[in-house]
């Protein structure tokens, strides 16, 4: 398969790079030029690699690390951390930074996703015309949904029209733009591209990575239901462009609500090539990269920098590098203990999943240990999420200490824990009141070597870190690897287990269900799958258990949006759904006005209550103020263009 994968990156990286150099979006193009090369999409060549570079466009979204900043930051998922700079503060609300049309971290796809965008349009004019299948140019179709529903799900209502036509291939750059609404962007586009996508796209994938009838009917069935959600708006959010929320073919919320269902059981009970893993441990394991059900994925390589899209040695913290697993990483390596009589770092910096790249830029919050992770111990979703015990390695530093001394004067060896995140609070726990001898403030608690924090002693400055995006690598050897490069792994976007929780969220919101398949049903698939261990990150060995049927048992009988949304954050937590999840269900006060938090500083052990402020023009981003500034349009039409609430 390794053929496979190397050709799809050459394609891709180049492809996107000729793409760029000749034919962007002259509606979001800053810099003035007179035309665009007609010509790139009148071959065969040109339109194959046009559809390739739709893969390549993706690690310019996936894995930027302030983008996943904007998916998460804000949410009930995570807040700014100890080291964090504006991007994530502004993106709080709570009071420390201003979002504005300036500061939102949204313009990554503002501009990325226009670019491919008129690619798509480029592809679906001239393919048919130089002998492309309808089943590549449908790829096509499939990437242009793609980011149309990535742009309304983010800024409501936006421009069909780049310059040449409403979908149509644009190559005279235009300095004139009117938006159109969230109704004509969902049923002139996301829904009829996904339809025709699904009807040529081959069952399995033509390479391995590319998109097929599964991959689009995820899309469509997401699409459906946040549509749904729209026209419902049980918060009386406001749209914009301000439009009446009513469908154009007559169909209500419930019509939607009932298409996403049936075309998400279709897809579970049709999986094709896809599938649940045996564990969710192993949906997310590095050694286990590209499984069956992970359906859609911004690729990278450690094989080869260019193939990568970045620097194998160090990241440059801009796309297309893979740097999101940095954001939510606390320093770890500041951690002290004693060998040969003096102060030493025994926790080094590696390039594997545990550890990686320390930015602490992004932080939990404590809502996410007591009330999401409520269950650590029958729940394998909370160990196949975090790292929560960090294992002395410094022979990976060429340090040949037999031992250190850690907490309470004792002994541990090379492989056992220095510190670890327990799992429930101790009131025994003995916090200094400063640094303390281990440097970051961590406690004691007697009889034990390691030094503890208990879940309300979780900070902006130490917590659990993201073990599930971490960096794996396999060119390590016994030393550190390259723990300062962006993560080569791929960066998962769509998950086969979401069709569970699409179709459980349309039946909570009334679709009619199949016989097996109602919403507590689904729902219990997935948590059921949570109950089964084969492995421990935090015994670091294999640990077998099968807690399914206490899993399902606690399962409510009657589940409503609420169990949806929590069961989300459970299976995705820290991927970049969240912000989009409770925007889409119109719960973001509800979830995530307040949170519970200790400060920056060592020693800083006292839960704080903050309060952000989310106000209803919040729940759509702002256009990019760049892309504003470069329109030829009065300031009149320019405060128009802007949602608003950023003006």
């Amino acid at each position: 398969m390794k053929p496979i994968f190397t050709k799809i990156r050459i394609l891709g990286t180049a492809a996107l790079a000729l793409f760029l150099a000749t034919s962007c979006s002259g509606i979001l193009d800053e810099q003035p030029r007179s035309s665009y090369d007609p010509n790139f999409f009148k071959t065969e060549r040109g339109v194959e690699g046009g559809v390739t570079s739709m893969y390549a466009h993706l690690r310019y979204i996936y894995g930027q690390g302030y983008y996943y900043n904007s998916c998460l930051t804000g949410t009930d998922e995570a807040t700014y951390a100890q080291s964090a700079d504006n991007n994530n503060k502004d993106a709080d609300l709570s009071g420390v930074g201003s979002l504005t049309a300036n500061s939102s971290r949204s313009d990554v796809v503002w501009g990325v996703a226009y670019s491919n965008i008129n690619t798509a349009n480029g592809v679906i004019e001239n393919g048919a015309a130089v002998n492309v299948s309808e089943s590549l140019i449908s790829e096509a179709r499939f990437f242009r949904a793609f980011d149309y529903f990535l742009l309304v799900q983010t800024f409501g209502g936006v421009p069909l029209d780049l310059g040449s036509g409403e979908l149509k291939f644009n190559i005279v750059p235009a300095r004139h733009s009117v938006r159109n609404t969230v109704t004509e962007v969902y049923t002139k586009t996301i829904f009829p591209d996904l339809l025709t996508a699904i009807e040529n796209l081959p069952d399995q994938p033509r390479l391995t990575g590319t998109v097929t009838k599964n991959v689009a009917r995820l899309y469509l069935s997401k699409a459906y239901l946040t549509y749904a959600w729209w026209l419902k708006n049980p918060n009386n959010i406001p749209t914009y462009p301000e439009c009446s929320r009513t469908d154009p073919d007559g169909h209500d919320a419930a019509w939607y609500y009932q298409k996403a269902y049936d075309i998400a059981v279709e897809a579970i009970e049709n999986p094709g090539v896809y599938g649940l893993e045996e564990t969710f441990y192993n949906v997310n394991a590095g050694a286990n990269d590209r499984n069956k059900e992970i359906m859609l994925y911004a690729d990278h390589t450690q094989q080869d920098e260019y193939y990568n899209g970045g620097s194998l040695t160090y990241g440059s913290g801009s796309a297309p590098d893979n740097f999101a697993s940095w954001m939510m990483n606390w320093n770890y390596t500041d951690v002290q203990a004693v060998a040969d009589g003096s102060k030493i770092n025994p926790l080094i910096r590696v390039a594997e999943q545990s550890y990686g790249r320390p930015w602490t830029r992004m932080a939990p919050p404590h809502g996410v240990f007591t009330k999401t992770f409520a269950d650590k111990t029958k729940d394998s979703r909370y160990d196949g999420t975090f790292t929560t015990v960090y294992r002395g390695n410094w022979s990976t530093n060429n340090m040949a200490w037999s031992s250190i001394i850690c907490a309470n004067n004792m002994e541990v060896k090379e492989g056992e824990p220095v510190l670890t995140f327990l799992n429930e609070d101790d009131p025994s726990i003995q916090y200094p009141s400063n640094a303390g001898d281990n440097n970051v403030g961590a406690g004691t608690l007697p009889g034990r070597a390691d030094y503890v924090v208990g879940p309300s002693g979780i900070s902006r400055l130490i917590f659990p870190a993201l073990w599930k995006i971490g960096p794996y690598r396999t060119d390590n050897g016994t030393g550190p690897g390259q723990p300062n490069a962006g993560s080569t792994r791929p960066y998962n976007i769509a998950k086969f287990s979401e069709f569970y929780l699409i179709a459980a969220e349309a039946a909570v919101e009334g679709a009619t269900t199949k016989a097996g398949k109602n919403a507590r049903e689904l729902v219990n698939v997935l948590r059921a799958r949570a109950g089964k261990w084969t492995y421990s990150n935090a015994l670091k060995s294999e640990y077998v258990a099968d807690n399914s049927e206490e899993l399902t048992a606690a399962t409510p009988a009657t589940i409503d949006i609420n169990y949806i949304l929590d069961e989300r954050s459970r299976e995705f937590y820290g991927e970049g759904y969240r912000w989009f999840d409770l925007v889409r269900t119109q719960k973001w006060n509800e979830y995530a006005e307040t949170y519970v938090i200790c400060g920056n500083d060592k020693g800083d052990h006292t839960p704080k209550t903050y309060t952000r402020t989310i106000e209803k023009f919040h729940y759509l981003r702002p256009i990019p103020q760049g892309q504003i500034n470069a329109m030829e349009m009065t300031a009149e039409e320019k405060k128009a263009y802007q949602n608003p609430g950023y003006q």
